[in-house]
């Protein structure tokens, strides 16, 4: 068995978990989360906590009882507290404005970017140069946040572009003559 999935998961009292074979419902107080389960893992929900077994001992199903188990903690986590990501943005003229539907990024071309945000994720931004991130899904929260940094990634030699908040760009030298 994983090292991961002999840890079991704890549940707070604010969410409620249903299990059945095909998949696992977790509901809490920002949203419900849905996740489908491989025949080769088991779980097992007693009290407050879940734990994930291995049905087959086999290397693929010990590797699928880690990832479940770390799924789980995070749709956990996702529900009672949610995930957060925060971008900058660095250049001359770089700037980002949220409304309901969609963020506007205007990054250095000769057109402004409409980027159309995903159900389930809120975007804010506070200054003209940060974006912050907000969802109860890890794995959208951060496919979201790097869809943002795609648009124009921190170039080596000034550093402009999109950056995570607690990226550090290590910069090159320029040319000597």
């Amino acid at each position: 068995m994983s090292r991961v999935s002999k840890n079991p998961v704890v549940i707070p009292s604010s969410v409620e978990v249903s299990s059945s074979d095909i998949g696992l419902t977790v509901k809490g107080p920002l949203g419900v989360l849905h996740q489908k389960l491989t025949n080769s893992v088991m779980l097992e929900v007693t009290g407050n906590e879940i734990r994930v077994k291995c049905v087959l001992e086999s290397k693929q199903a010990n590797a699928m009882s880690g990832t479940m188990r770390s799924l789980i903690a995070n749709m956990v986590q996702g529900v009672t507290v949610g995930f957060e990501k925060k971008l900058q943005l660095v250049g001359v003229g770089y700037r980002a404005q949220a409304t309901q539907d969609r963020i506007n990024l205007a990054l250095g071309f000769s057109h402004s970017i409409d980027y159309i945000i995903p159900e389930g994720i809120k975007i804010e931004t506070p200054t003209q140069t940060e974006i912050h991130i907000k969802g109860t899904n890890k794995q959208m929260v951060g496919q979201v946040a790097a869809d943002l940094r795609s648009y124009r990634k921190p170039e080596p030699y000034k550093g402009k572009g999109i950056r995570y908040s607690n990226e550090s760009i290590i910069l090159k030298e320029t040319k000597k003559k």
